[in-house]
Formats: C-alpha cells, sequence, structure tokens
C-alpha cells in the first residue's frame, strides 16, 4: 500500500508540474517559437532517456525479465498508443486533426484528449517505477517527468493563446492535461502490485509507450518551426539531465 500511495502522490505531483510551466503565460510572458521547440526538445530528452536507463535497463535485470519480454512489452506499448492515436479523436497544436474526423468536440478539448495520450504513459511510468526493486528510479523518474512537464505546459499554453484562447483558458487545460498523469500512476502501480511478474512488462510497456510519444510527435513538431538545431540541443540536454538524475537516485 505505501506504495500505491507514493506513485499516486509522485505522479500527481509530477502532473501538476504542466500547470506550472504555464504560470508565465497567465502572467503575460511571451515566448518565441524556437523557446517553445528548445522546451520541447527537452522533454523528448527526458523521456527518452528515462524510457532507456529507467524503465529498459531495470526490466532486463529483473528476475523475470530477459530480452523476449522486454522485447515485446516494449512494441505492446508503442502498439497501443498508436491504436489509441488512430482511433480517439484528438488535435495536436502543429499536426493538427487525427483520429476519426467526425467530432462534436471543440478543439480545446480536442487539444486537451491529445495531450492526455502523452501524458498518461508518463504516470505509467512513475507508478511502475514506484513498485521496482529500487525506490530510487521511482524518484528519479518522478523528478524528471515533473521537470520535463514545465516547459511541456509552456508547449502547450502559448500556441493556445495565440490560436485566441484567453491566458486563463490556456493555463487551466495545460493543468487538466497534466492531472492525467495520477490516473497513469495508479494504474502502473496496481497492475505491477498484483504480480511481480509484471514488472518487467509494465516498465517495458512504459518505455515503448514514450518512445512512440517522443518519435511520433515530439520531435516531429519540435522540427517543423525552422529551429531544428534548437529543439536537438534542447534533447540532447534533456537526455543528459534524466541520465544524471538516474545515476543519483537510481
Amino acid at each position: 500500500m505505501s506504495y500505491v500511495v507514493a506513485g499516486l502522490v509522485a505522479s500527481l505531483l509530477a502532473g501538476a508540474a504542466t500547470g506550472l510551466g504555464a504560470i508565465p503565460i497567465l502572467a503575460g510572458r511571451e515566448f518565441s517559437r524556437r523557446t517553445l521547440d528548445l522546451m520541447m526538445g527537452f522533454a523528448g530528452g527526458v523521456m527518452l532517456a528515462a524510457s532507456s536507463f529507467s524503465l529498459l535497463v531495470p526490466a532486463l535485470e529483473h528476475t523475470y525479465g530477459g530480452i523476449m519480454v522486454v522485447g515485446a512489452g516494449f512494441m505492446l506499448g508503442g502498439a497501443i498508443v498508436h491504436l489509441v492515436d488512430r482511433y480517439v479523436p484528438h488535435e495536436h497544436l502543429i499536426k493538427g486533426p487525427e483520429g476519426p474526423e467526425r467530432t462534436a468536440m471543440s478543439r480545446a478539448w480536442l487539444l486537451v484528449i491529445a495531450m492526455t495520450i502523452h501524458n498518461f504513459p508518463e504516470g505509467l511510468a512513475v507508478g511502475v517505477a514506484f513498485e521496482s526493486e529500487s525506490i530510487g528510479t521511482g524518484v528519479a523518474i518522478a523528478v524528471a517527468i515533473g521537470l520535463q512537464n514545465i516547459p511541456e505546459g509552456l508547449a502547450v499554453a502559448a500556441p493556445l493563446v495565440r490560436s485566441g484562447y484567453s491566458r486563463r483558458k490556456a493555463t487551466g487545460l495545460a493543468l487538466v492535461t497534466g492531472l492525467v498523469e495520477p490516473l497513469g500512476g495508479l494504474t502502473g502501480v496496481l497492475v505491477v502490485t498484483l504480480s511481480q511478474y509484471l514488472l518487467p512488462w509494465g516498465l517495458a510497456f512504459a518505455a515503448g509507450a514514450m518512445v512512440f510519444v517522443v518519435s511520433d510527435e515530439m520531435i516531429p513538431e519540435s522540427h517543423t518551426g525552422g529551429f531544428e538545431q534548437y529543439a536537438t540541443l534542447g534533447l540532447m540536454i534533456g537526455f543528459v539531465v534524466m541520465m544524471t538524475l538516474d545515476n543519483l537516485f537510481g
């Protein structure tokens, strides 16, 4: 039960950081596309390093792990996100609408759904990590996800303001997208609690889901504004930051 509570609280704090990142927008600050692409790259780098060092490595080292289990769990995570991406109506800030075309929902809610698809695997990763053999891994992922959610919240709110939304509504939507992470965290920790055999599957699944999001959404969107090198720099910085956190806590 202590792991369940820890995973839930950690994923809640990490998700709330999305709203924290949107506060400068509420205060009237403006940010260039170059800054937003740099921040999105940073978030992607954190997710890639977390998937590699904090999820896949422990999954491979686990007693019930192994390359076949980890490989299958990794691919399953990506496949599930792909299916959700394909059959659930949503809209990305830059890529535009995806999924079924017919929907009566407003663009704001379609954007919220898109970020929900994005953020759920992050919460799942936090929850699963807290049920792993080292609680330090869970702390490292929670801190890293919280850090990358700050620029992510800014990257969500700023384009919404430019699209005509009020600053208060844009900030609120950014916070809502982050609050789905506790649901992912609770799901991850409860599923793995059922059986230790599921732990390597859960770790690999979360890694696959996050890598899919980075490759399918974050990198392409950060490379469409003409600031690809800044986005790549941000990705590399984020990767090193997460690698350092994993070394300190994990």
